[in-house]
């Protein structure tokens, strides 16, 4: 096929892209590098059937030839990025979703929104299904990405019933592994860079609220498992159905480094959610997807890729843009 993926210079769309080139797909890459990383593709310049873009998805979208595929992942994801990056967020969710179904419009082509758990907010049923119409808190200071999804979705939604595009939405769960920015705010990422830097892990509230931690790899068959299903619409679930509360993981974490770090407990932010777990029957039934990779097995690649990074990540506030000293090779 030949598959555009916005947003293929982040964490996860890097994995996308290099998963989809190593099946023998071509990849046309978009990204404005705002949150995305140039080292996460680096390598993938070598390979003919690789073509990177550098745009912003809200402007028009304009690819030569056929396109087959578009898998529309671009928006800041971390709560660093979209707390600095609030209308940024809300554009790649609105005009930037907007831009990539008219893309897939124009050529025929399969659309596959990358939706996430955040659409769930604070969730008063457990574990969440799809059916789910969530609890988000519209003015609450996450509300720019999960408002921004949950519009994306609609969006989605009424491209498939009035023009017949072919959309289906992917909800993501807490996903983690190699790529990962040091500082992106993201849990994971948090408490391996701390523990290996011998610095106390970070735990806000008592660490008893709960998330289901999806190793990348995993998540990203599921990912072409749904490019792969023309005219399912979804949405459907793809995460880890194993629940560990926050504190587990950072014992876990400080198990497998073998970190002698402590743990700092902080007061919990606004809107936290106290639980998150996927139910994902539908990915199972609809796709034959689950995820194989068990946690401690994943966090391991991924405390091993970050201890072989030559130094550390730069402090928050780093110029949008400017270049980041770490390599992205695993």
């Amino acid at each position: 096929m030949r598959a555009v993926v916005t947003g293929g210079g982040g964490f996860v769309g890097s994995h996308l892209c290099e998963a989809l080139l190593r099946r023998g797909d071509t990849v046309w890459c978009l990204d404005n590098f705002l949150t995305g990383r140039p080292e996460n593709i680096a390598r993938l310049g070598a390979d003919p059937r690789f073509r990177l873009v550098r745009a912003d998805v809200t402007s028009a979208l304009d690819i030569p030839g056929p396109v087959d595929v578009v898998a529309h992942l671009a928006s800041p994801a971390s709560p660093p990025d979209y707390h600095r990056l609030p209308l940024e967020t809300l554009s790649a969710g609105g005009r930037g979703t907007e831009m990539a179904l008219r893309l897939a419009q124009r050529h025929g082509a399969r659309f596959v929104l990358a939706s996430t758990s955040e659409v769930y907010g604070d969730p008063g049923i457990h574990p969440q299904p799809e059916d789910y119409w969530g609890n988000v808190n519209p003015v609450g200071p996450r509300s720019v990405y999960d408002e921004a999804k949950r519009y994306a979705e609609a969006m989605a939604m009424a491209y498939r019933r009035s023009l017949g595009t072919d959309a289906g939405i992917v909800r993501i769960f807490n996903t983690y592994g190699p790529r990962m920015r040091p500082h992106d705010g993201r849990v994971v990422s948090t408490f391996v860079r701390q523990a290996l830097a011998g610095s106390p892990l970070t735990v806000y509230g008592d660490g008893s609220q709960t998330r289901s931690f999806c190793y990348v790899e995993d998540l990203v068959r599921g990912i072409t498992a749904m490019i792969d299903q023309p005219g399912l619409s979804g949405p459907v679930n793809l995460g880890n159905p194993a629940e560990r509360s926050v504190r587990e993981l950072a014992e876990l974490v400080l198990t497998i480094t073998g970190s002698r770090s402590g743990i700092a407990y902080r007061p919990l932010p606004v809107d936290d959610p106290a639980r998150r777990r996927p139910d994902i029957t539908r990915a199972r039934e609809l796709l034959g997807w689950e995820p194989l990779v068990p946690v401690d097995a994943g966090l391991r690649r991924t405390a091993a890729w970050f201890a072989s990074l030559p130094r550390p990540g730069p402090a928050p506030g780093r110029a949008a843009g400017s270049p980041h000293p770490l390599r992205a090779e695993a």
